[in-house]
């Protein structure tokens, strides 16, 4: 008889389907628009791709499995020390480790409803209850959010901006919810989307880590940096925190090509303005034409928008992907109605405006 794997494995992990969001294109396809993956399309800095060119005759050494370098360069931009931050395998790797670190049977984290959707996973697989609290016009309910923490809850998520709303909520009434949390509360703040953000609109989370607060700022390089395919992230909190996250990783978890490269892109500013520049055109743009097919959409912080479509979202991005347009649905987060688009290039959004007013006019 067969052995049974699903009878040894961890009850936790039982009902916890398998994470996919498959692309209808595979690597190297020809004629796709990618508006799915909120990536930057204007790809990575020329100075990441140069390191890594430069790096690709030593890739039979093992990577730094501290990263020093990297968390040195961090350090510095911060203002705080390398002990402040640990570094993980795409800025996921690290919500992961949260949960193991501070989860477990018994427990409690509360997420937004819709949310990322790795949050609820990762706090399934270590055993923990998810509690959803739904949003407020498209964003983070703090007040709602506070009064579900219980003597059992040890996270609060927040995504700010969140996806798959591009909702962000302010500095202030992020400094008003971390002033108010119980103590054995640790709020995560996921800002993979930071960099979009207009600086008055940036909570600054480097101060409460600086102050010792019960706060992780989680960071990535893969939205605005152009590095997805290379998995690199960063979390920033007090150094006790930091020992722990470290204990809990892989010693080797980020490759040495993603090391070299995110070290280098943080030496071109040049590019992560243009990237701006690039996405706000494109986001006014869009904004026009969704207003103009009488389309409601939720203004974004990031480099995606949420858009209802009024018809049933799957359908929609079907009869998309046949024009060879690559959006995202939404009806795992309960929005049946909506998809949401990455902002591309002005012709990537233009070859996606076309076959939308397609796909309305003819279904």
């Amino acid at each position: 008889m067969p052995f049974r794997f699903d009878d040894a494995a961890s009850p936790h992990l039982k009902g916890l389907p398998p994470y996919r969001h498959s692309r209808p294109f595979g690597t190297g396809d020809e004629g796709w628009v990618a508006l799915d993956y909120n990536e930057n399309p204007s790809g990575p800095s020329p100075l990441a791709v140069k390191a890594i060119q430069d790096l690709l005759h030593n890739i039979n050494r093992y990577p730094d499995c501290q990263g020093l370098g990297l968390k040195a360069r961090l350090a510095e931009r911060l203002g705080l020390t390398p002990a402040h931050i640990a570094l993980g395998n795409g800025s996921s790797e690290l919500i992961d480790l949260c949960t193991r670190c501070f989860l477990g049977p018994g427990t409690e984290a509360i997420v937004g409803d819709p949310a990322f959707a790795f949050y609820g996973r990762a706090v399934q697989a270590a055993g923990s209850e998810r509690i959803a609290v739904p949003l407020k016009a498209f964003c983070h309910d703090l007040q709602a959010m506070a009064e579900r923490i219980t003597p059992r809850t040890r996270i609060v998520f927040i995504g700010n901006p969140n996806n798959p709303t591009g909702s962000c909520v302010t500095p202030g009434g992020i400094d008003a919810f971390v002033e108010a949390l119980p103590d054995g509360v640790i709020v995560v703040i996921d800002e993979a989307y930071r960099e979009y953000l207009s600086s008055d609109l940036q909570p600054d989370t480097v101060r409460y880590v600086g102050e010792g607060r019960p706060v992780i700022a989680l960071r990535s390089f893969s939205k605005i940096y152009g590095l997805s395919g290379l998995r690199i992230g960063y979390a920033i909190a007090p150094p006790g925190c930091i020992a722990l996250l470290d204990k809990a990783r892989q010693s080797f978890n980020v490759n040495a090509l993603a090391s070299a490269a995110a070290s280098a892109a943080l030496d071109d500013d040049a590019h992560l303005a243009s990237s701006r520049r690039l996405n706000e055109a494109g986001k006014q743009n869009l904004y026009r034409v969704f207003e103009a097919l009488g389309l409601h959409y939720v203004p974004t912080g990031a480099n995606f928008i949420l858009v209802d479509v009024e018809r049933d979202g799957e359908q929609v991005v079907a009869a998309l992907a046949e024009k060879r347009v690559a959006v995202c649905p939404l009806t795992r987060y309960g929005l049946p109605t909506s998809i949401r688009v990455t902002i591309g290039t002005p012709h990537e959004n233009e070859r996606f405006i076309a076959a939308l007013r397609e796909v309305l006019t003819t279904r």
